[in-house]
């Protein structure tokens, strides 16, 4: 028998949670939370008991002992920036995720219920690994355009990472070696370029930086943001939404459906045909974007996420890029088995955990 890990990756609409012998999974499920159940938190902060609740009824009902666990491990949320790794869940750590130090995600919850859990079975320690606030970006990256406005690194790491290193594995070189560029495409889309191991630049799509996504806005003009700020139509939280969680196919199709706008555009809907190739346009330019801060010095682009098993949607991003280098496909994220690997090193003595500080 291998060490047993959990993992448990909150999303804004479920929680994935997967168990881990050694290497290989033996149990995954991605639970679900209906609009009218989440309607009941006024926060993401409030969910806390009721994912936890529901995660340990899903063990429960899967036959799953939790006191044989070797470790607990979640998804990282907005904390402090950190350098990429894997951390020891400390009381500063506990403090940041349920403040939302760097703002309210799902992801907050991650650490907090790892480290619920695996205090409850007599766990010294439990972990995060990859947050989302992995920060490698290159001074340059930084610069906006006005100093109260620095651009900060907020995006899809933990796959990002994985699928990078996969790749580099699978091309039987070391991720350091290699220069990639990664686009993460699902409820949020993120292209990272990736120099010898290092994210020196990426989208911060979460705020609304890069392309339309099927829940965020991207990159409006700003302008129009500003009258529609202080137009009185909105409430902060409401033009918030507008560009995280209401944005993209949601604003355009008042749903996040993406295979079902898919199917609806391939049976000649022109809106869900317009719609759709322009979200896979604003992806080929960030991409575009991405290999010019390469210098064009590009190994690989690779697709990945949800929207990567969208054929067509694929299919137009590639005419628009292929000609910079080749392009590999990695559909769904592999974020529970990144999780897992993360804290099989850390039983294993490969690596460190890392103090959150």
């Amino acid at each position: 028998m291998g060490k047993k890990i959990l993992a448990i990756n909150p999303g804004s609409t479920s929680t994935k949670i997967a168990i881990f012998d050694g290497e290989n999974q033996i149990f995954i499920k991605n639970i679900k939370h209906s609009s009218e159940e989440l309607a009941n938190f006024k926060s993401i902060a409030d969910q806390y008991d009721f994912r936890k609740h529901v995660i340990l009824e899903e063990l429960k009902m899967n036959d799953i002992d939790i006191s044989t666990l070797d470790a607990v491990i979640g998804r990282g949320g907005l904390i402090k920036p950190v350098p990429s790794g894997v951390f020891k869940i400390n009381d500063l750590m506990r403090d940041h995720l349920r403040a939302g130090y760097a703002g309210e995600h799902a992801s907050n919850l991650g650490g907090l219920i790892a480290d619920s859990i695996a205090s409850s079975i007599g766990l010294g320690v439990s972990y995060i690994a990859d947050p989302v606030v992995v920060d490698e970006l290159q001074d340059l990256a930084r610069i906006s355009g006005h100093p109260l406005f620095d651009n900060i690194s907020i995006f899809h790491a933990l796959n990002q990472k994985a699928i990078a290193r996969q790749y580099a594995k699978d091309v039987n070189k070391k991720y350091e070696e290699l220069n990639l560029v990664v686009a993460h495409m699902g409820g949020g889309i993120s292209v990272g370029a990736h120099y010898q191991g290092r994210i020196i630049d990426v989208n911060q799509a979460l705020d609304g930086a890069g392309p339309f996504s099927p829940e965020r806005s991207g990159t409006l003009p700003m302008n129009k943001v500003i009258k529609a700020c202080y137009s009185g139509k909105y409430t902060y939280d409401e033009m918030r939404k507008m560009i995280t969680g209401k944005g993209g196919y949601v604003a355009y199709f008042g749903t996040n459906d993406a295979l079902g706008i898919e199917k609806a555009a391939a049976e000649g809907d022109p809106k869900a045909k317009l719609i759709e190739n322009a979200m896979a346009y604003q992806v080929a330019k960030e991409i575009g974007s991405a290999s010019a801060v390469l210098k064009g010095k590009v190994d690989a682009i690779i697709l990945t996420g949800g929207l990567a098993y969208g054929k067509p949607f694929v299919s137009q991003i590639k005419q628009y890029v292929s000609w910079i280098a080749p392009i590999l496909e990695y559909p769904g994220e592999d974020e529970m088995r990144a999780l897992a690997m993360n804290a099989l090193m850390i039983l294993n003595g490969e690596i460190e955990a890392k103090e959150y500080e």
